[in-house]
């Protein structure tokens, strides 16, 4: 008999949903996880906290009403770190209580330390008192989760020189900040800082960013990030950055030398797999600390799983949700559906982008016809009443059958009106079903109608020409 029948490792989001899952099925089930970190990084300091940052700093600098009261409208003129953090811990608090009642609810075992394996059936959990505990399973999740990758080059002091897990707890609001890698992370922050009034210089080795997102939706959001003062260094690395009594100092390889309060690397993130031991079950990770699954999120070893982030792309907290589910299912015996490839994107930059599908880009390279249909918010009267008058959204449709191939948004409520055209995607709908459909009114989702007309005009254009 083992101690359990299933061995959770991490309480993140894709931990979670595996607990529950396999305790929702009827087995035992445990879950190691370190006493200040319930949830996961997810809770503690990435998604969560980041995205009511954003909130607050939305709400605080009075950036999105400034359409409607002018560019000098503020909310609270002078925004302190406290002002930011009050909100964030509120979230993080409330959230933590939620996941604690969730799992105690559908009884699993919270056992607090962290754990190594100490063979392919158990592992240690050291609980921080000296004494190790070891614990037995019949089958393992891992999910570890991942921490900011640091460069070995870079003197970090969570003050000066900050990776994207301390950057939540900076002392004050800096004046100026140099942000290395225009990845998801990187982007969010620097929108977010330069909202704040801060000086935001963007230092990328690619020669542009995010580009796995539409191009026209990117071009846009660098225009409004150059609207509020964001200098962009595509092409660029850092050689060296170095620290001294009042500021830091970034020296790029070109020469250039950048001076700013605080510098924040995003530079990737690294698996949180070196102190699981896990050569001791029989596995092993790669150099960014990333464990190898199959179909069914099995490593090598075939009774133990890994999921979320330490197992790679695309590491987001939704996508990570559904693996744990699906594999603690699978490790339960229980017949699964494989994940939906139509999975959204989500980039909570300011403003905010997400879409489903294809790009423009993607389409072309595998010549695949489609017509453009867009709605731009300022044409809708719900953009004119929350003020924006920059956002967009984007339909990709075929021509010969109306099946849509791809939506993309920006700006207001973007990450929640994307999932209208998800929906359609994934029951099969065409441009059709959103030109017959009726929309509340006013909304920003009257973008999908909008854009649908755009696009059935034009297919019907070059059908009557053609033929």
């Amino acid at each position: 008999m083992y101690d359990y029948d299933v061995l959770v490792l991490g309480s993140g989001p894709s931990g979670q949903k595996a607990a529950i899952a396999a305790a929702k099925l009827g087995r035992r089930v445990g879950l190691v996880e370190r006493r200040d970190m319930i949830g996961g990084v997810c809770i503690n300091t990435g998604t969560v906290p980041s995205k009511t940052l954003r909130e607050a700093v939305l709400y605080l600098t009075g950036l999105s009403q400034r359409d409607l009261y002018g560019s000098s409208y503020r909310v609270k003129e002078d925004i302190t770190v406290s002002d930011l953090a009050a909100r964030t811990q509120h979230v993080i608090n409330r959230q933590t209580d939620v996941i604690r009642n969730q799992l105690a609810r559908n009884r699993v075992t919270m056992i607090t330390g962290t754990g190594r394996f100490a063979d392919a059936h158990s592992v240690w959990v050291d609980g921080g008192s000296g004494h190790e505990s070891k614990v037995t399973f019949d089958k393992a999740i891992i999910a570890a989760g991942t921490r900011p990758a640091r460069p070995d080059s870079v003197d970090f002091d969570d003050r000066t020189i900050v990776d994207s897990d301390g950057v939540i707890n900076l002392q004050a609001v800096p004046r100026s900040m140099v942000v290395v890698g225009a990845g998801v992370i990187g982007m969010e922050y620097a929108s977010m800082f330069a909202a704040l009034g801060t000086k935001v210089t963007v230092v990328e080795r690619r020669e542009k960013m995010l580009d796995f997102c539409d191009e026209e939706v990117v071009e846009s959001l660098k225009y409004h990030l150059r609207d509020l003062s964001v200098t962009f260094r595509f092409g660029e690395e850092v050689a060296a950055v170095e620290k001294h009594q009042t500021a830091a100092l970034c020296i790029l390889k070109s020469g250039k030398k950048i001076a700013a309060d605080t510098v924040m690397y995003s530079a990737g993130r690294q698996g949180q797999t070196d102190g699981l031991a896990l050569e001791a079950a029989g596995l092993t990770a790669d150099r960014r600390g990333r464990i190898e699954v199959d179909a069914h999120f099995r490593t090598a070893v075939e009774h133990i799983y890994a999921v979320g982030d330490v197992i790679g792309f695309p590491a987001l907290a939704s996508t990570s949700m559904e693996q744990g589910r699906l594999a603690a299912q699978h490790a339960c015996g229980e017949p699964v559906r494989a994940m939906h490839e139509l999975q959204p994107i989500g980039i909570y930059t300011i403003p905010e982008i997400s879409f489903v599908g294809k790009t423009e880009d993607e389409l072309t390279d595998s010549a695949t016809p489609f017509e453009v249909g867009i709605a731009r918010y300022r044409e809708l009267a719900r953009g004119q009443i929350v003020g924006d008058s920059y956002g967009m959204l984007k339909l990709l449709v075929s021509p010969d059958d109306g099946r849509l191939l791809g939506v993309h948004v920006f700006g207001t409520g973007a990450t929640e009106i994307v999932h209208i055209g998800q929906a359609v995607m994934g029951c099969g709908g065409t441009v059709d079903y959103l030109v017959d459909t009726v929309f509340n009114y006013p909304t920003l989702a009257e973008a999908y109608k909008v854009a649908a007309l755009d696009a059935a005009n034009k297919i019907r254009n070059i059908t009557r020409i053609d033929g």
